[in-house]
């Protein structure tokens, strides 16, 4: 038996979308005296500091292929989600340290990158979950809470020079939008919450190299994961090819 590598798919949303925050004053309808430089140093230790948030976005990546993904994803090692590109689809959950990978024939496919074995490898997989232990699937950096919202306050020199506009709404919800045209011509823009707490409920990135958008929403709400079925289960380290 030979061991197969599972190689994920790196999905990139313009984190950066989610760093940028500014100094001008704007618009007093919301946080009024605040500037944008504290609006969004609150926006973003509010939605690090939630015990769970739902995220979902696309990015277009150079050359035209079009990635998204939908995951809700806890402080507690558990997440659920999908995501999508170049034709492809995988489903992706976490319980504990256990990483379970759910991909249709596209995407395994696209994994395994034609290397010899696949289409054996494919049929052994096909509409089973491929049970990793967390580190080794590659795929759980989708699933880490943490790490994916540190990327909001990773440069702080990205706070520097957006302007505070106009109130609106997000799904419903009222928010305040923070803007910032980079010299590359990229624009971000983002919508945090003007009642509760300051979440930050989408970003949106236009021009630059990944334009995309993200939604945040679900925060503390409980994320539903639970390990599947033994008979729905592949181990990797027992597939042929």
């Amino acid at each position: 038996m030979k061991k197969v590598m599972l190689v994920a798919v790196s999905v990139s949303l313009g984190a950066a979308a989610l760093v940028g925050c500014g100094g001008n004053e704007g618009s007093d309808e919301a946080f009024d005296g605040k500037s944008a430089d504290t609006i969004a140093a609150d926006a973003v230790k509010a939605t690090r500091d939630a015990k769970s948030v739902r995220i979902a976005g696309s990015a277009r990546q150079p050359g035209g292929n079009e990635i998204a993904l939908d995951f809700h994803i806890d402080d507690q090692d558990r997440c659920t989600g999908t995501m999508t590109g170049q034709g492809a689809k995988a489903d992706v959950l976490q319980v504990g340290q256990s990483v379970y990978v759910r991909g249709d024939e596209k995407f395994w496919k696209n994994s395994l990158k034609g290397r010899p074995g696949t289409d054996d490898v494919v049929k052994q997989v096909q509409g089973k979950w491929v049970e990793s232990e967390q580190g080794q699937s590659g795929m759980e950096g989708m699933c880490d809470k943490q790490a994916f919202l540190a990327s909001m306050d990773s440069d702080k020199s990205e706070r520097k020079g957006m302007k505070k506009g106009d109130t609106t709404e997000v799904d419903g919800q009222p928010a305040v939008i923070l803007e910032k045209k980079q010299s590359n011509g990229e624009k971000i823009t983002m919508y945090v919450a003007t009642e509760g707490e300051p979440y930050v409920l989408k970003t949106v990135t236009e021009g630059g190299d990944a334009p995309g958008e993200v939604v945040l929403s679900d925060f503390n709400k409980k994320v539903d994961a639970q390990k599947p079925a033994a008979e729905d289960v592949v181990d990797p380290k027992k597939i042929t090819a």
